[in-house]
C-alpha cells in the first residue's frame, strides 16, 4: 500500500466524526473537525555520498471549533511527529504538526 494512504488510514482512525483531506482545493466546504495534510519537504540522511535514509514530512493541520479537542493530542502521539504552531481563524482553531512518515 502506498505510504501516503497508510498515513490517511492512521488519520481516520484517530476519530470517527474526523474528516480527513489530503491537498484540498481552494474554496472546498469541510466539515469540522477535520484534518488537512499536505507534503512538506523530505528528510534524507546521506552516508560516504550515498542516500540510506529518507523520510516524507506531511504538514498536519487539525482544525476544530472545540478548543478543548482531544484530536490534536492524538495526533501528537504519532511517532516522528512534532508540534509546529497553534492558532485561531474565524472561531476555528488549528493547530499544525509536522509528520513524517
Amino acid at each position: 500500500m502506498d505510504r501516503r494512504l497508510e498515513l490517511q488510514a492512521i488519520l481516520e482512525g484517530l476519530d470517527p466524526n474526523l474528516s480527513v483531506y489530503f491537498q484540498p482545493p481552494s474554496g472546498y466546504q469541510m466539515r469540522y473537525p477535520c484534518i488537512v495534510y499536505a507534503r512538506d519537504r523530505k528528510d534524507e540522511k546521506f552516508a560516504d555520498n550515498v542516500l540510506y535514509l529518507s523520510k516524507k514530512c506531511y504538514r498536519v493541520t487539525i482544525m476544530d471549533r472545540d478548543p478543548d479537542s482531544v484530536i490534536p493530542d492524538k495526533v501528537a502521539l504519532l511517532p516522528l511527529t512534532s508540534f509546529v504552531t497553534h492558532y485561531k481563524v474565524e472561531q476555528v482553531n488549528h493547530d499544525i504538526y509536522n509528520v513524517y512518515y
